[in-house]
């Protein structure tokens, strides 16, 4: 396996980020998670612009995104795969001990991983945490996760791959890594930019091709939803069939299995959409 560390390809096994890289010591960097298909990468454009805004988020340098680009390229082509995780990480560099950074300057690493295709279908649940649609981070995908570890670990717990948080008003907000629609009275909806949802690549292009309304909603709209589904760079659109103790239709609803066709279909038609 092959991965792009710091300009150039490198040898996984033997690759090495330092103890004292700011990413690991407290979390002070960025990521985009791609699909990779036979050695393409969806909406790579999309995701580059959204890694830049996350990294003047964070009050980092912008980074070189023609060296990005090279990076994505040789590590797919040196890990030829069908289906694959592409993940640029991006973090504040060797930096002293704590929360200021030293002068080292930022890491790049690019990985790719194998994966299959989601099923059609999920379950999710709900989880008693908020997020902070006014905090610093908010809107930003940093490496800052741990929120999302822990709510993750409760989703499994109860045989769910996604979980749903409020933002601090209790307004539905997103999942740890998957944005949410809803289906109202036959109309597609999901949670507006400012309730401190990550603005997801997936998320803007189901807004645009299925014609959803960005919407203020309540956490307990998922009570009474007749549809709920999940979106993200590896879901892509997910109808969700369990949320909490709550069964909907054993298979994607009407307007979710419109918004999953017209996905594959737009998706298929331009791998890199603007």
């Amino acid at each position: 396996m092959k991965i792009w560390l710091d300009g150039a390809l490198q040898d996984a096994e033997s690759a090495r980020v330092s103890v004292f890289d700011h990413g690991l010591t407290v979390g002070d960097g960025v990521f985009e998670t791609i699909k990779a298909e036979h050695g393409r990468a969806f909406a790579l454009t999309r995701h580059l612009e959204r890694l830049t805004t996350s990294a003047r988020g964070l009050g980092l340098p912008d980074p070189d995104l023609d060296e990005v680009r090279r990076g994505c390229e040789a590590v797919m082509a040196a890990n030829p795969m069908a289906l694959g995780r592409l993940r640029l990480t991006y973090t504040g560099g060797v930096s002293p001990l704590g929360s200021d950074r030293g002068d080292a300057g930022p890491t790049l690493v690019i990985a790719l991983s194998e994966t299959r295709r989601r099923p059609d279908t999920t379950a999710a649940v709900t989880v008693p945490w908020t997020r902070n649609e006014r905090g610093a981070l908010a809107g930003l995908k940093t490496t800052s996760y741990g929120e999302n570890v822990v709510a993750l670990a409760r989703a499994r717990e109860h045989g769910a791959s996604e979980a749903l948080f409020a933002n601090t008003v209790g307004a539905l907000c997103e999942g740890t890594g998957a944005n949410v629609f809803v289906v109202l009275d036959g109309e597609l909806h999901t949670p507006p930019l400012h309730s401190g949802c990550l603005a997801g690549i997936t998320r803007a292009l189901t807004v645009g091709w299925a014609g959803a309304k960005e919407t203020d909603l309540p956490l307990d709209v998922l009570e009474r939803a007749e549809e709920i589904f999940l979106t993200s760079t590896l879901r892509d659109v997910q109808a969700v069939t369990r949320i909490d103790d709550r069964q909907l239709a054993d298979s994607p609803g009407p307007v979710t299995a419109e918004a999953m066709r017209i996905f594959d279909e737009q998706a298929a038609a331009d791998f890199d959409p603007r």
